[in-house]
């Protein structure tokens, strides 16, 4: 190990200096890195110093040494600190072993005495150090805190906190033996309360409830399935791995079987909640919470038995509803196109109700929320929507025809293909409209010899890149060439009504400098602007 950093503190200068004097501090394996004269000077320099070991006096002013080994102890507990004292005085021998000194011994203090102290701190030192580092003990540590890093993440996992990254190797690392099969449930077990148990042990200990249940649950499965069990806010929460040699029925007649049991043989009724299976580790989190719904009918259908979600509330492949997803994916198709991505767009949407098999009220509502969807669109854009169901038809005609689950497709992709065009007619004017104004104020400002494209767009409250692109396909030339030919033309307009000098129209068609304005007119017009006036 390196020097070990060690701090003084004695309201006496002179104790102090014979200290550091009479110790060969390195031999001790130590560095000496400061020292201070009471309590709140040692607590101020403690940070920046960051000492081993603080050695200090009980007596000092300020603050004496018990009560900076105190405020010590609360912030740095690593800190040995060795306290040594004039008095001997049993009650701060007393208050310093309270507070864990490593050493309380008397003044005056004996350089020898000194010196097999600091190697025993030394010591002592070294071996916290070798053994923080120990990669066996290290490792000892993780094995036995496993059992609890293997609760706190079937616990993420349920409550699908669980980052989907390290799902596998965790379950790896844990050696929870649930990866690879067909499908995946949650079961919950709760202990319900008894009348009256004659297991005296249990009786008397009801701590031991739970874990005999659980040990009792984990017997009768283990020869039938690969599982895993936890407990949770709710009670004990099992993940079963359904595979190709056992069938989520056998599973449903083994749970009722230790619900029989259970009481049979430990006097613990119990009742036990079973979620909706699913595809995916990733979708647990949805059987978890089913099966905590199949619990809380325990007190509808009673307990002590296994209640199964589905026999409680109706079986559906997932609730039909418009996502966020689905409506981004929608609005998005309509606004920027091509009619291909819309048709495929709400062809998907529609084959959705295809799969579901939900109550008839729900297709309803799921196609009212696509209709809906789209109105708030013709709305945002102020499109007219009688034009945009069936330019034809009466509105309130269209509405009633449009909520048939066969043909919906069929009645919506029209209505979206009109969406567009009208969109992009309105695009395409916004566009128009906004290169209108650009030329405006390039011919209002074109004087001023700082009108910019930054300037300008300022101004037009767009971005100067998207400005540029949809300038020059509008008018075919850059916004540079366009103010360019702006200038020019009032140019030689200037020359042809007035007299003025060459400068002077410069500086009235935004060119500072005459040369340069000469040079731009000679490049357009193939003469300078003196030899055109004179023409």
């Amino acid at each position: 190990m390196g020097l070990y950093r060690i701090m003084l503190v004695d309201d006496e200068e002179e104790v102090r200096k014979a200290i550091m004097r009479k110790m060969d501090w390195e031999q001790l394996g130590f560095v000496l890195v400061g020292d201070a004269e009471n309590g709140e000077d040692a607590l101020e320099q403690l940070e920046q110093l960051e000492p081993d070991v603080v050695m200090t006096d009980i007596r000092m002013p300020y603050m004496d040494g018990l009560t900076l080994t105190e405020k010590i102890r609360g912030k740095y507990p690593s800190i040995k600190i060795l306290i040594f004292s004039g008095y001997d005085d049993f009650e701060y021998a007393q208050r310093a072993i309270k507070l864990n000194a490593a050493e309380y011994i008397l003044k005056p203090v004996n350089g020898e005495e000194l010196a097999a102290i600091l190697s025993r701190i030394r010591k002592n030192l070294d071996e916290e150090i070798e053994q923080r580092r120990n990669i066996d003990i290290l490792q000892e540590r993780y094995l036995s805190s496993l059992p609890i890093l293997r609760e706190l993440f079937l616990n993420d996992l349920v409550r699908m906190t669980a980052n989907v990254e390290t799902i596998v190797p965790r379950l790896c690392e844990y050696g929870i033996d649930i990866l690879d099969a067909r499908k995946w449930l949650t079961a919950m077990i709760h202990v319900d309360q008894a009348e009256r148990m004659e297991n005296q042990v249990l009786s008397e200990h009801r701590e031991l409830i739970l874990i005999s249940v659980r040990d009792f649950v984990e017997d009768y499965l283990r020869p039938y399935c690969r599982f895993a069990t936890f407990n949770s806010a709710d009670g004990i929460t099992i993940i079963v791995a359904v595979d190709e040699d056992n069938t989520q029925t056998g599973l449903m007649n083994l749970l009722s079987d230790v619900c029989k049991e259970s009481r049979r043989l430990l006097d613990v009724p119990i009742t036990i909640g079973v979620g909706r299976s699913c595809d995916t580790l990733q979708e647990i989190g949805r059987s978890y919470q089913t099966c905590v719904d199949a619990l809380g009918y325990r007190a509808i259908v009673g307990g002590g038995k296994v209640i199964y979600i589905n026999d409680m509330e109706p079986v559906s492949r997932g609730k039909l509803q418009l996502d966020d997803k689905g409506e981004a994916e929608l609005t998005a198709a309509i606004k920027f196109g091509p009619k291909e991505q819309i048709e495929r767009v709400i062809r998907d949407l529609a084959i959705r109700m295809e799969d579901a098999k939900v109550h008839a009220s729900q297709y309803q509502v799921y196609m009212l929320s696509i209709v809906n969807s789209m109105i708030r669109l013709m709305q945002q854009y102020d499109l007219n929507i009688s034009e945009m169901f069936d330019a034809g038809n009466q509105y309130a005609d269209m509405m009633e025809r449009i909520y048939v689950r066969e043909e919906f497709a069929e009645r919506i992709i029209p209505i979206a293909y009109r969406m567009n065009e009208a969109l992009n007619r309105e695009r395409d004017n916004t566009t128009k409209k906004v290169i209108r104004q650009a030329k405006e104020y390039i011919r209002e400002n074109y004087a001023n010899p700082d009108l910019s494209v930054e300037m300008l767009c300022r101004h037009l409250h767009m971005s100067p890149a998207y400005f540029s692109t949809v300038f020059k396909k509008e008018t075919g030339q850059t916004y540079v060439n366009y103010l360019t030919e702006v200038r020019l033309k009032k140019a030689v307009e200037l020359l042809n009504e007035t007299d003025d000098k060459t400068y002077m129209i410069a500086q009235k068609v935004g060119y500072q400098e005459q040369n340069y304005f000469s040079y731009v007119f000679k490049k357009q017009y193939g003469v300078s602007p003196t030899k055109y006036r004179g023409t």
